[in-house]
């Protein structure tokens, strides 16, 4: 006999904590050029909030090179669970499955709109996108700095130059190696100057830290970096430093 007034168990209320999207873009320096460690490197691990985060390298700009991969496991071997993924020759089947269970995704330097076409081939960039929406922190320097962005400045093609094909998960348009490269500043005023999308610039040492889509804080590895909002006002480029802490 059914029992009058009995209904479905009520299940307890339960918090959806919401994901936390972050990117951390360094305009140069990490591990690459550092050799006693970087610590724009060390502040990426404990965003973690892991004692030993797991961390995948993608070296898609520098061609996969050997020597590059060698050098993450030298600066991320005893600190983190690191792995990298090479898509240069015959690509591993589960890169999806790999990106979506790390804590952090470093993306390497050098040629950046060779890496985005490569990506796209794969579908790494759908794949990334997916990652930071389920709270994976993406990070690189360089064209790992670009890529974020909807649009860069590059030597991709040979002279600086631009590139408004970027994965835009952020807005706007990003400079790296501001102070490290002497036509950086000049080609990218030029630019904007000329409507090119309004955006950062960072200098080697120097990084900017998103949380979803908003600038959190600027930080630097060394006194002198620095970071810029570069924008224009009619034909006038307008370039305001921001905020940057030194990290110890």
């Amino acid at each position: 006999m059914d029992h009058v007034g009995a209904g479905p168990t009520e299940s307890p209320d339960v918090t959806a904590v919401p994901v936390r999207r972050q990117i951390v873009a360094m305009g140069g320096g990490s591990f690459s050029v550092e050799a006693n460690g970087s610590r724009l490197d060390a502040y990426v691990l404990e965003l973690s909030g892991k004692p030993r985060p797991k961390i995948c390298f993608l070296p898609t700009a520098s061609g996969d090179a050997a020597v590059y991969i060698t050098k993450f496991y030298e600066a991320f071997g005893e600190r983190a669970e690191a792995i990298h993924v090479c898509l240069f020759g015959r690509p591993r089947t589960d890169i999806a499955a790999v990106l979506t269970s790390q804590d952090i995704v470093y993306v390497g330097g050098g040629n950046t709109a060779n890496m985005l076409a490569v990506w796209r081939v794969h579908g790494v960039d759908r794949m990334l996108r997916e990652a930071w929406e389920r709270g994976v922190i993406l990070t690189g320097v360089s064209a790992g700095m670009i890529c974020w962005f909807e649009a860069g400045v590059t030597d991709s093609f040979g002279p600086l130059a631009a590139l408004r094909d970027g994965l835009g998960l952020l807005s706007g348009s990003a400079c790296p190696h501001y102070d490290g490269e002497t036509d950086r500043r000049p080609t990218y005023q030029r630019l904007v100057r000329a409507g090119f999308p309004a955006g950062y610039a960072a200098d080697d040492g120097a990084a900017l830290h998103f949380v979803g889509t908003a600038l959190e804080a600027c930080i630097a590895a060394r006194p002198t970096a620095r970071v810029y909002r570069v924008g224009a006002e009619g034909e006038t480029v307008v370039e305001t430093p921001l905020p940057v802490r030194l990290l110890s």
